[in-house]
């Protein structure tokens, strides 16, 4: 048993590895969405398949990712055929992957480097690179009726070895991107990280020995297994069950879809039952099984101590049932790059049974992140990938936060400054603002959606993939719902005209605006409750107009 004060300084000491390799991506990352957003992820898993510890920065979504997917690529390359020196890579979102332009790299840690010794740990890092093909530049596809149609799978191969990239795996990606050059400019700074998180473990394994590791390990995961259960143990017991509608799959506009979800508590364990969910649709808003999984386990984590590590540990105690074909567990050739639109519902659900489980922590709906692209019409070509949050629901004793977004796959800080964006493309980001009279009205206010304007020096494609731009997050217990948000395009002459949620390469001319509005978060108890000095606050703030304080609140 691995006493406290040496577990502790272990569990830093994996996380830091994790936290340096994600660095190295940020900072070695061609992609302007990596460099300027820092959206980069790594994690450190054992031979198992195990999740031993993920970068600060990494989001739920990828550390899953990157757990599901190890126990695939070591069934295509088992690990006593493994050698030093050697990095393998996928993003086959049916193996545990996500989408095609995520993309999964691998490195093995071995504890001694004699022939035949197989690895003991994997050092992972992930990004989204520039591009690997598809209908649109960058990944997104939001029309695409099948995953052939969002780009390049990439099954698990051997990307590396000691000598440098595998000639012919590089030759592969660079013919199926717009971006070749920026792509192995992103594959090379995956690769980077995975080499410093792995000498940091070879650090670790010097100074603690194989065993003594590998039992501080051990006695980590177990630690949190333990404060899991404990946090479970003191929710109410019972089943508690809530579904969260998707606007529209794209291709139809008139048709919803549901998420539906029963969570079970007691015995100190949750189970979170996905039955009843809506089937998989040849349209973008299926996910992978990993970023279903991830959904729930974050929303649930919610509801727990935050101070709990995310580990393997963690996921012992908490039960993820995804029913095969399903918009939560999609098949070939099913797409999932819309994977954002059904694991956010998944969570919306989860949050709304939790909050009837445990009213005193309860949350309204929210407005959630709206991605985007805009890119090139041609050759040579340049891409903006982003994505803006709308307000998050109200809480039990607090109103929701402006325009965050709930901060399961990536939070506000992910967002491309201005500056940068400007100086890498033809466009001028004329305006970022909170949109007033947003936020659900309610005894707690729903936080406000924003409204950001591009205007374009170029002729450029624009995508979107937004969801809760029709059904708008609800309120709870009389609270109203949030302000409905959108994409519009404001043409040349000054008249705007409203976009689909889900467009596919617009063309937008010279000088014409690209607006984006998010969608207000949900209030939370009677609006003629709220307090007169919040209210107050509110019109001094500008949050609230004049009109819609007498028209919201009376």
């Amino acid at each position: 048993m691995t006493d406290p004060l040496t577990a502790e300084v272990l569990r830093n000491a994996l996380v830091v590895a994790a936290e340096e390799a994600s660095i190295v991506v940020v900072r070695s990352a061609y992609s302007t969405f990596i460099v300027e957003g820092s959206d980069a992820s790594a994690a450190v898993l054992d031979a198992r398949g195990r999740l031993i510890a993920q970068s600060m920065a990494t989001t739920l979504m990828n550390s899953m990712a990157l757990r599901v997917a190890l126990p695939e690529l070591l069934a295509d390359f088992p690990r006593d055929t493994m050698r030093p020196g050697e990095v393998y890579a996928l993003n086959d979102a049916y193996r545990g992957g996500v989408h095609t332009n995520d993309l999964l790299v691998f490195r093995p840690v071995f504890a001694a480097a004699g022939d035949g010794d197989a690895p003991a740990y994997f050092t992972a890092t992930m990004i989204h690179v520039s591009d690997l093909g598809g209908l649109s530049a960058g990944g997104m596809a939001p029309l695409a009726t099948d995953i052939f149609l969002e780009g390049l799978q990439l099954p698990p191969v051997r990307l590396a070895t000691e000598r440098g990239l595998e000639p012919a795996v590089e030759a592969i990606l660079k013919a199926n991107s717009r971006t070749p050059d920026k792509v192995m400019g992103d594959v090379r700074a995956l690769v980077a990280g995975t080499a410093v998180a792995a000498a940091r473990m070879e650090a670790l394994i010097a100074e603690y020995g194989v065993r003594g590791l590998a039992e501080g390990v051990a006695d980590y995961l177990d630690h949190t297994e333990a404060r899991t259960r404990a946090a479970l143990a003191e929710l109410p017991e019972g089943r508690f069950a809530a579904a969260y509608p998707i606007d529209d799959d794209g291709i139809d506009q008139d048709r919803a879809h549901h998420i539906r979800v029963a969570v079970t508590l007691g015995g100190r364990a949750a189970v979170l039952d996905f039955a009843g969910t809506d089937p998989q649709v040849p349209a973008a808003i299926n996910a992978s099984a990993s970023q279903s999984l991830a959904a729930a386990v974050f929303a649930i984590r919610c509801f727990l101590d935050p101070a709990i590590p995310m580990n393997e540990g963690c996921l012992r105690a908490i039960d993820v049932r995804l029913p095969e074909g399903s918009l939560l567990n999609a098949r070939s050739p099913y797409p999932c790059g819309g994977r954002y639109v059904p694991i956010y519902a998944a969570m919306e659900a989860v949050f709304q049974a939790m909050s009837d489980a445990v009213p005193e922590r309860a949350i309204a709906a929210s407005g959630i992140l709206q991605p985007f692209s805009i890119a090139a019409v041609g050759a040579p070509y340049w891409i903006h990938l982003s994505y803006d949050f709308g307000g998050v629901g109200a809480r039990r004793d607090l109103d929701g936060p402006d325009a965050t977004g709930v901060h399961f796959g990536i939070g506000r800080n992910s967002v491309p400054q201005v500056e940068p964006v400007e100086s890498r493309c033809p466009l001028i980001v004329e305006s970022i603002e909170t949109i007033q009279d947003s936020g659900g009205p309610g005894r707690r206010r729903g936080g406000l959606g924003s409204r950001t304007v591009y205007r374009f020096l170029a002729d450029c494609h624009v995508t979107t993939r937004g969801d809760r731009l029709r059904l708008a997050p609800p309120g709870r217990e009389g609270g109203l719902p949030g302000r409905l948000g959108g994409f519009y395009r404001r043409r040349l002459d000054g008249t705007v005209e409203r976009l689909a949620s889900k467009v596919n390469n617009v063309r937008f001319a010279a000088g014409e605006a690209f607006i984006v509005e998010t969608t207000g978060g949900g209030g939370l108890g009677p609006p003629g409750e709220r307090d007169r000095e919040a209210l107050l606050a509110d019109l001094d703030a500008g949050r609230v107009s004049a009109g819609g304080a007498a028209r919201d609140y009376g």
